[in-house]
């Protein structure tokens, strides 16, 4: 038999996160078109997958045989779908670049405008991704190229370092550490973090709570979970938790979120920002742009002018195409931070 479009990948994030609203969530579907579409599979499959309960689902033995080959299917179907669409885009002489945090002509304006300067006719476009889940070649499956802080390992991907960013703290006005020129990591280590959901990787994730150093999960994080940048940023503007992150993008944060400070973390290993592509990506436009950040070097690019208030006031206009009601920072909750 064949699948319908997205049936696969319904039922994967459904036994992963083990709830459908949730599940649904995390596939930015209405719960009940997710419900239906695995019934619609169960009866077709002449098979029940999944037990429903009160706290949500669980797979049936079939189910977790299923699992296994709807994995590998999925995984297929993916990498057919990033091929054909690499090779598109080198038909066309274009490049589709994503990233986390500042678009990439803010946050690395030498290395793209040195690469538009080589390339004159490429088409470059940028494309905000959610946060890194699932395989790293699975992440990328959809644009040609990523910047952004280096995501988990991956056999079928490549990195090229573009600069290393020291980690900064953003904490509430007020806070006990709003007032320091600059953090230890023990000054940290008890503190609220801003919570990423189960489905980011975990060590990628982790880098940004502090994980890395305190060797373990932090023990406190916000209740509701990011999975996106947009998400991130409300919860940020809540001002119930402090978010560690780049020390050019705690900056900007700073200036677009009017009640939060930013402020280095002395001791604390750099964020490495890195292009991230897939090995088997056929657009030779992606070994250009990692070519010239390679030539050009960190060092060059790390230093760089700092994006303006209203350059990325501009991008979160787009994060993800919505931030609810882009509530402004003024609006945002004025609770009192944890540990503040």
């Amino acid at each position: 038999m064949s699948f319908k479009r997205g049936q696969l990948e319904y039922f994967v994030t459904v036994a992963e996160e083990g709830q459908m609203t949730r599940a649904a969530r995390r596939l930015h579907i209405a719960q009940p078109a997710l419900s239906q579409a695995i019934s619609q599979l169960e009866g077709e499959l002449g098979i029940e997958l999944l037990q429903r309960h009160a706290r949500g689902v669980s797979l049936t033995a079939a189910g977790e045989i299923f699992l296994a080959k709807a994995r590998v299917a999925r995984a297929a179907n993916i990498d057919a779908a990033a091929t054909a669409q690499s090779l598109a885009r080198a038909a066309t002489g274009s490049l589709e670049v994503g990233y986390i945090g500042p678009p990439p002509t803010v946050s690395s304006p030498l290395l793209f405008a040195s690469f538009a300067g080589a390339h004159p006719d490429v088409d470059v476009s940028y494309c905000e991704l959610p946060f890194p889940s699932g395989p790293t070649a699975a992440w990328l499956a959809d644009v040609d190229v990523a910047l952004a802080h280096v995501p988990e390992a991956d056999k079928q991907v490549g990195h090229q370092l573009v600069r290393s960013e020291p980690r900064a703290a953003v904490v509430p006005e007020g806070h006990r550490l709003a007032g320091r020129e600059q953090l230890h990591v023990a000054d940290l280590l008890e503190e609220t973090f801003i919570g990423y959901h189960d489905s980011v990787q975990a060590e990628w994730a982790g880098f940004h709570t502090l994980d890395d150093v305190r060797g373990a999960p932090a023990c406190a994080l916000t209740t509701d979970r990011a999975l996106n940048p947009a998400e991130m940023l409300l919860m940020l503007a809540s001002r119930r938790a402090v978010g560690v992150y780049p020390a050019a993008d705690a900056r900007v944060l700073q200036e677009i979120l009017r009640g939060v400070v930013a402020v280095p973390i002395e001791d604390a290993e750099p964020f490495s920002i890195s292009l991230s592509w897939r090995k088997d990506n056929h657009n030779p436009l992606v070994l250009a742009l990692t070519a010239e950040a390679a030539n050009l070097g960190p060092e060059e690019l790390r230093t760089h002018a700092p994006p303006t208030q209203r350059e990325f006031a501009r991008a979160v206009d787009g994060l993800n195409g919505k931030l609810g009601e882009r509530r402004r920072p003024s609006e945002a909750p004025s609770g009192r931070m944890p540990g503040g």
